[in-house]
């Protein structure tokens, strides 16, 4: 009798055990979810989940998640080592699950369009799992589609109401469908219901942006940035990076260098790809504004040696690419485009036009312009200018290219082309200085005296107005 009754407390505490470790593993999954919908700073958390139980599925998808996020120059070796041990134990996994650790692959193996179907099933099948909705929408985003990253977040709206989270991701998808009032509503909804929602932030600072809201801007992006200090850190010069735009287009130079130096570039983790794309996506801007950034670029080319042959994303390639021209790194710029060609004439077959027929031609003219070779850089650009959003980005972040083309128009003297630009940025943003400014020269070059005159006005009202925001930020 004594050994039976040992036998069933031996039995009785092993259970035990074994439902601390399986809440406590679930505990650290969940905080996991949170991390990454807010798009914090302890992600990682999602190490210990695997520490608890190493032979769960998802948590270890969840770390190749993690690696894939993160961006490094190690992050696919790293994120296929936990892939394989979560595809070693399916056995153990739910449908659910299954799916996202099939997911999780596609999206390491570059197969977005498999990732994104996956993405789908779990979201019919499974509309509260809005870790998997969340990175539906960031393959829907880097694909050009939009509209799918919209659809995917109303598709699961209804079964996640309750869930702050869920209106900043309507909110983002709203936003690059052009529903700007609509994406307005949900993301300050969001941040109604939850002061510190990121992604909320980011969105309506997309909104505030497209409009050209640059006071508003400034004020709600200050007022929520203390909370940014628990973003992750790519994020959170992702933000300031945001903010920096408002303060670009009020011409306001020495706070986005202040901004560049002490939020984005100096507090970034400087072999990070995301935040490498954060500080250049700047410096090139500020630029564009005639504004001398000093060393600045050969300080950031020396780092990005790891990227030359990466290729997450044609997006992210176009930049890189520029600044290691401006860097005075030509050798690994002239490398990076010949991988470019050849990693695009091996994709999958859905992918190869958006390499090799669109982000290898922009790539020649990224190269041209940072050389000052304007003509060329038209000739480059100009054909491919409307296909970019298939390589990846926001609007926002997209919208960079017209300015270089824009820019080099300017310079090469095509002002007839020019001025079809800057009018459909004036109609878009018509309270921008450097955009009237652009105007005005523009017109007086084309002979146009009075729009030349009105547009030179209005550039020199704009400016007396956002000096006093200066004087009194």
């Amino acid at each position: 009798m004594l050994l039976v009754a040992v036998t069933v407390v031996s039995i009785g505490v092993r259970m035990l055990q074994l439902l601390w470790l399986w809440e406590k593993r679930l505990l650290l999954v969940c905080i996991f979810v949170d991390q990454l919908l807010c798009v914090g700073n302890d992600a990682q958390v999602i190490l210990k989940a695997v520490e608890t139980d190493p032979a769960c599925a998802i948590a270890n998808a969840q770390v190749a998640a993690f690696y894939l996020f993160a961006g490094g120059s190690n992050a696919l070796t790293q994120a296929k080592s936990y892939l394989n041990v979560a595809k070693a134990n399916l056995k153990r996994a739910n449908d659910r699950e299954k799916l996202y650790v099939a997911a999780i692959e596609a999206w390491a193996n570059r197969d977005i369009a498999q990732a994104i179907a996956h993405h789908e099933a779990i979201a019919i099948t499974f509309p509260r799992d809005l870790a998997s909705v969340h990175l539906a929408q960031y393959h829907y985003r880097n694909s050009g589609n939009s509209q799918g990253m919209l659809r995917i977040a109303e598709k699961v709206f209804a079964a996640n109401r309750d869930n702050p989270y869920m209106y900043g991701m309507l909110a983002f998808g709203l936003e690059e469908c052009h529903r700007i009032a609509e994406a307005e509503e949900y993301g300050r909804q969001a941040i109604a219901l939850k002061r510190d929602n990121r992604w909320a932030h980011h969105a309506v600072a997309h909104v505030l942006e497209t409009q050209g809201r640059l006071e508003e801007g400034i004020n709600l992006m200050e007022s929520l940035s203390d909370t940014w200090e628990y973003g992750s850190s790519a994020f959170y010069g992702h933000l300031w990076w945001h903010t920096s735009l408002y303060y670009l287009d009020i011409e306001n130079f020495a706070k986005v260098l202040e901004i560049y130096d002490t939020r984005i570039w100096g507090r970034a983790k400087k072999d990070n790809g995301r935040e490498q794309i954060n500080a250049i996506a700047l410096l090139l801007r500020l630029e564009l504004r005639g504004v001398d950034v000093g060393s600045r670029w050969q300080e950031l080319a020396a780092y990005l040696q790891p990227r030359i042959h990466e290729h997450v994303l044609a997006f992210l390639d176009l930049q890189y690419i520029y600044a290691l021209v401006r860097g005075g790194k030509d050798d690994w710029a002239t490398e990076m485009l010949e991988s470019m060609q050849t990693y695009g004439e091996n994709v999958l077959p859905y992918a190869m036009r958006t390499w090799v027929e669109i982000g290898v031609p922009a790539a020649k003219g990224m190269i041209a312009h940072a050389r000052g070779d304007c003509e060329s850089a038209i000739a480059q650009l100009e054909p491919v200018l409307p296909d970019l959003y298939s390589t990846g980005g926001s609007h926002a972040q997209r919208d960079l290219f017209e300015q270089i083309y824009l820019d080099a128009l300017i310079r090469d003297r095509q002002y007839n082309k020019a001025l079809n630009v800057l009018e459909k940025r004036n109609a878009a943003r018509g309270n921008i200085p450097v955009i009237q400014r652009e105007l005005a020269n523009t017109h007086s070059q084309l002979g146009h005296i009075d729009e030349a005159h009105q547009a030179s006005q209005l550039a020199l009202e704009l400016s007396q107005r956002y000096q006093k925001v200066e004087q009194t930020g």
